[in-house]
Formats: structure tokens, C-alpha cells, sequence
């Protein structure tokens, strides 16, 4: 039976590696955190109001500037209106100044927190950048949101099995 021996010069160059892979392992550990703190979810005013949506972090909300639903604060910048997928609608509140392009009926995407009484508080709202551009997550949410609420206008009679 033979057992290895280990030279000074060796258990040196296995500390090194040791160290060098925890030092990497927590690098990793800590980008991969980071990162999903940081992480922004996209959810639409249907998942909003089916309860789908964290409580506990950042989030985005995205959909339609419901048409009168623009309430503007007198004494202050508080903004309150509402965004729908055309299917259900979430009140938003947010103070600061709105992008330019921020209307009734367009599209655009609130980044914030969701409140306990229901509404969301928006920390920034972005809006469109152009006439034709709508975010691809509000549109996929509208297209969605429609395809479901034609098939539940169709009787079952018309519906393709």
C-alpha cells in the first residue's frame, strides 16, 4: 500500500485552488442574488386583480390609460387613473411629472408596488415614444385579453372544437 504524500509546494497549490473557488462560488452566489432583486416582473391589470402578483417587491404593470379615468391633485403632482387590458382595470396613483406622451388611451407601462388596498403605487410610468409604438408586453396583454373576451361572447353553438 502506497499513500500519497502531500509536499508543502502541493497542500500550498490546493489551498490556492480551494480559495479560489469559494471566491468564485460567492461571486456567483452574489451576482445571481443581485440580480434577482433588480429583476422587474411585467404583469397585466387581469393577473393584478386575480392576485397573481407579488406584494413584496417591484413589479411593472402595463396596459391601456383607461378613457376619463386621469384624476390630476390640485395642490400637488398626485396623479391618479387606471390601465386595463380591456378586460380589468387596476387604479394607479403617482406623483411627478407624466411623460409627455402620457394620454388617455395609450399605451404604458407603471413601475412600482402594489398597495394593500388594491391600487398600485408607480414610481416612474413610462409612455409610448412614437404614434405606432406600443411595449411588447402591453400589446401581448391587449391581444390576450381580447382573444379571451371574444371567445366568451361566442355562444358554444359557433365555437371550433
Amino acid at each position: 500500500m502506497s499513500f500519497i504524500t502531500m509536499t508543502r509546494k502541493h497542500k500550498q497549490r490546493l489551498t490556492v485552488v480551494l480559495l479560489l473557488v469559494v471566491g468564485i462560488g460567492t461571486a456567483v452566489a452574489l451576482a445571481l442574488s443581485a440580480f434577482q432583486e433588480n429583476m422587474l416582473f411585467f404583469f397585466n391589470p387581469s393577473e393584478v386583480v386575480a392576485g397573481e402578483v407579488p406584494t413584496d417587491r417591484t413589479i411593472r404593470v402595463g396596459g391601456l390609460v383607461t378613457n376619463g379615468s386621469v384624476k390630476r391633485a390640485n395642490d400637488s403632482l398626485l396623479v391618479e387613473f387606471s390601465v386595463t387590458d380591456t378586460k380589468n382595470s387596476v387604479p394607479v396613483k403617482y406623483e411627478g411629472i407624466l411623460p409627455d406622451l402620457f394620454r388617455e388611451g395609450q399605451g404604458i407601462i407603471a413601475i412600482g408596488r402594489l398597495e394593500a388596498d388594491g391600487s398600485f403605487k408607480a414610481q416612474e410610468v413610462l409612455a409610448k415614444h412614437d404614434e405606432t409604438y406600443m411595449p411588447p408586453e402591453v400589446a401581448d396583454s391587449l391581444k390576450a385579453a381580447q382573444a379571451e373576451n371574444a371567445q366568451i361572447k361566442m355562444p358554444e353553438s359557433h365555437r371550433a372544437n
